[in-house]
């Protein structure tokens, strides 16, 4: 393949790695996604191809929707064992954020909500949503016509809207004190200060520390908080499968304000926050290490702000 190909490709990597992980969720299976992508723009007939950004983006959905529907994926989201892959602030992969619906599309809320669209239903809506693309130009990406892209984005985006947790955008430095003064709660122990806290209808959901063969759901205020709380208290047996005890940091994860347990320089443990009307709507936890391997490459590049609680 001659430099120029390569350079013509190079030049949408960015772009089609951050559409992959919109539809897979996944950074490692996006950067596949665009490594197979790669291998057909190389092997194909590039001077039949009027639009190669076109053509690429074509060929990067369809490959994504090949996962989506593919057995081992629908085993693993049917297994109820799937959450997003979240990724730190600043990553290239979340894409285009100028806009509140390009932030929105890429929030591990709305990551989580899309799992419950089919296939297409999800590149229709991320393809709109977050890249602006016209339903005439979503219609001859996904071999459908014009009015089934416009049904199909109807109908994801009323059911997003319909089960998202959060309204409007939250002011980035408000999240954030509201997240401090949650941590400071669950720290000091003061239960009833982190069930004032949340929402009526708050839920937490946790992979039980990458060990339990399903995700953990807490359904109350009073769950969350003995969830929260039982989470943030030092143990023994936190420390052996941490490798060590844990300093806590605030900081963004896909847009939101998160709260990371570091071992070392090592994400341990990511803890996503929703917030709405001033409290917490909805806790997500993971730790499982093939979860936060990208997250922990870009924390060990990262300039972190001091921890809000130091390693006990």
């Amino acid at each position: 393949m001659d430099s120029a190909a390569i350079d013509r490709f190079e030049a949408s990597r960015s772009r089609l790695a951050s559409l992959a992980y919109r539809l897979l969720g996944s950074a490692a299976d996006a950067e596949d996604t665009v490594q197979d992508t790669f291998l057909r723009w190389q092997a194909a007939d590039r001077e039949r191809i009027e639009v190669p950004e076109a053509w690429l983006t074509k060929v990067v959905t369809n490959l994504c929707l090949d996962r989506l529907r593919s057995a081992q994926a629908r085993h693993e989201r049917a297994a109820g064992v799937w959450l997003p892959e979240p990724l730190l602030d600043g990553d290239p992969m979340l894409g285009p954020a100028e806009t509140f619906e390009q932030r929105e599309s890429v929030s591990l809320a709305v990551l989580t909500l899309m799992e419950r669209l089919s296939p297409v239903e999800r590149a229709a809506y991320v393809l709109r949503e977050a890249f602006s693309y016209p339903h005439a130009e979503i219609a001859g990406i996904l071999d459908i016509t014009e009015s089934a892209s416009q049904q199909h984005v109807h109908r994801a985006r009323n059911r997003v809207t319909a089960e998202r947790r959060g309204g409007d955008e939250v002011d980035p430095a408000s999240a954030r004190r509201i997240v401090e003064e949650f941590l400071a709660a669950a720290a000091s122990g003061r239960t009833e200060r982190l069930v004032a806290l949340l929402t009526d209808d708050a839920t937490a959901v946790s992979d039980g520390y990458g060990l339990a063969k399903r995700l953990l759901r807490y359904n109350t205020r009073e769950r969350v908080a003995s969830y929260v709380r039982a989470g943030f208290k030092p143990t023994p047996a936190k420390r052996r499968l941490a490798g060590g005890s844990p300093s806590f940091h605030i900081t963004l994860v896909n847009g939101s304000p998160a709260v990371l347990a570091v071992v070392d320089d090592r994400v341990v443990g990511a803890v996503a926050f929703e917030v709405s009307d001033g409290k917490v709507a909805s806790l997500l936890g993971m730790a499982a290490a093939d979860r936060l391997v990208r997250l922990n490459e870009a924390w060990r590049q990262h300039e972190p702000d001091a921890p809000v609680i130091n390693a006990r």
